[in-house]
């Protein structure tokens, strides 16, 4: 079987004329140019080549072959152009793991820009409450609120502190008041739920605050939390980052300053290097980033815990 190596070694003499020149410019010794012209000679049972004293010259069976191997030389060497291009350039599937309200809220505006910069990537958006394992490849690239990452292995970015605190909106407020103290806030309606991702930690809050009998209803999201606020329902526990930004909706309870909750966007370490993976890291974490440090401007909630 012939080899790229060997029409290579074919097609430098061919082009030099002298073993030589060759060698210098394959970076070899003169002795290993002639023994490969040698082996192809043998390999194809054809003489290729006429020494002479003054060089080697094509035969004419060497220059009939010459067109065929330009043709193999260009093939390689458009290989090797189309694997740099995968190097440089953003390419593929990227699994984006995050809860359902910050995909609605956070990513999906940003998609579209996405796309625009970086149309080789294809996104696929995973709203599972399940927490997916970055290390075993389950995603990508996560979304997470919580504590500073510890798992090992995992790199990212961290976008800004997000407690989870209580809203209600700007309507409602007009129509029933913002309450002023724990007395004031039992009286008035709280929806509870969130999902398994949210319910657990925000039922204990309430419970801590004495306020689980205020809830009148539970949703089974925090994506249908936020639609009840906004709707005027009543009050919810909604992740800061979020609700701060949004003009129609009013903080009632000021965070905790122990509350350590943050926001983060995390990859593995196995796949931090590859292009689609990078290109998605840099581009959500400038932009979310930036969103973080855009918070409506509005007074301090009256009740602090």
């Amino acid at each position: 079987m012939l080899g790229w190596d060997d029409l290579r070694y074919f097609l430098t003499v061919g082009r030099t004329g002298s073993t030589l020149a060759a060698a210098k410019m394959l970076r070899v010794n003169q002795t290993t140019v002639a023994r490969r012209i040698s082996g192809l000679e043998e390999a194809t049972g054809l003489v290729l080549f006429e020494r002479r004293r003054a060089g080697y010259a094509l035969t004419p069976a060497g220059a009939a072959l010459v067109d065929q191997a330009e043709a193999v030389e260009r093939a390689a060497d458009g290989f090797a152009d189309a694997a740099a291009a995968q190097t440089r350039e953003a390419h593929g599937v990227v699994r984006l793991s995050t809860v359902e309200i910050y995909a609605a809220t956070l990513l999906t505006p940003l998609l579209g820009e996405l796309r625009a910069a970086h149309p080789g990537v294809r996104i696929e958006l995973d709203t599972s409450e399940v927490k997916r394992d970055l290390a075993a490849g389950e995603a990508d690239v996560a979304l997470r609120a919580g504590q500073p990452p510890e798992d090992g292995g995992l790199a990212g970015r961290r976008i800004g502190p997000d407690p989870w605190t209580l809203y209600c909106s700007r309507s409602y407020a007009e129509a029933h008041g913002v309450p002023r103290t724990m007395t004031e806030l039992a009286k008035h309606p709280i929806v509870g739920g969130g999902g398994d991702y949210v319910w657990p930690m925000y039922r204990r809050w309430l419970q801590r605050l004495g306020l689980e009998d205020a809830v009148v209803f539970e949703h089974g999201s925090a994506t249908g939390l936020l639609a009840a606020v906004r709707a005027g329902v009543g009050m919810a526990v909604l992740p800061s980052l979020v609700a701060d930004r949004d003009p129609e909706l009013v903080q009632v309870v000021a965070a905790p300053d122990t509350d350590r909750m943050e926001l983060w966007l995390l990859t593995h370490e196995r796949v931090r290097h590859a292009p689609r993976v990078r290109a998605v890291m840099d581009f959500l974490g400038e932009r979310l980033q930036a969103q973080a440090r855009e918070r409506v401007a509005a007074p301090a909630p009256a009740i602090a815990i």
